[in-house]
């Protein structure tokens, strides 16, 4: 799966599928990848999770920490 700045995350594989990133559960996707040692989780919907919450948007818009910090850890294939 890969994703640019300029095009869509790929379809999403899961059922029920994950939640899109302009949807406000967007933390609700499954993580592809996950970088404790670097502080951040790439999720389906293409969303990069940071470990204080703060978010990276596809489209390159970023949204600050809002919460507690939660433990992800990545989804079985």
């Amino acid at each position: 799966m890969q994703h640019s700045r300029h095009s869509k995350p790929s379809r999403c594989p899961h059922q029920p599928p994950c939640p899109t990133p302009d949807r406000p559960d967007r933390e609700a996707a499954r993580t592809i990848a996950w970088h404790p040692e670097q502080g951040w989780s790439l999720l389906c919907n293409g969303v990069v999770l940071f470990d204080d919450n703060g978010q990276l948007l596809p489209d390159g818009r970023t949204v600050p920490p809002h919460h507690a910090p939660r433990h992800r850890v990545p989804a079985a294939a």
